[in-house]
């Protein structure tokens, strides 16, 4: 089954971008989808090409998230950061500091919080990004950041569909 529903992203002031996206699949399972090392390297790839060979999440408060991503080309970068909260299966946060390798430039430290809320077994995710200032959140968006999580985020529909 594909969700019709696509990613809506706003912008609701000069630091933030909140991408809102419904899964048809239980909070639980989405939940898992994005905490579990094995599942997540499955999904969050974005664009063809890009694979996700450290996926590496303890997500537990104050433990450590490392993600990094090579092209089939040679370009390469990833994110590391801290897990500040964690409440199964409604809300998790945590830092992203960008490692841009041969993708963009710095972008400093990011907050991401993430809650997710079901009713009639679809899930709403809603994940607010906070960047350190408009510059560097206007960086980041000009990565194609968002378009990339589309894409990912289709690939998690077809996961979550199989699992079901």
């Amino acid at each position: 089954m594909t969700n019709p529903s696509k990613s809506t992203v706003t912008l609701p002031n000069d630091r933030d971008v909140v991408v809102v996206r419904k899964f048809e699949a239980p909070r639980a399972l989405v939940f898992d989808a994005w905490t579990k090392p094995e599942l997540v390297s499955r999904w969050l790839l974005g664009p063809p090409g890009w694979s996700m060979p450290v996926c590496e999440m303890d997500v537990r408060v104050g433990r450590r998230i490392r993600w990094r991503w090579p092209k089939e080309e040679g370009a390469e970068f990833g994110f590391a950061g801290e897990f500040r909260e964690v409440v199964r299966p409604s809300r998790l946060v945590h830092t992203e500091v960008y490692d841009p390798g041969d993708v963009g430039g710095e972008m400093g430290e990011a907050l991401v919080s993430a809650v997710l809320t079901e009713k009639a077994n679809v899930t709403t995710h809603t994940m607010t990004i906070r960047y350190a200032s408009q510059q560097v959140r206007d960086a980041a968006l000009k990565t194609g950041m968002t378009d990339g999580m589309e894409m990912s985020f289709e690939k998690l529909d077809a996961l979550l569909a199989a699992a079901a």
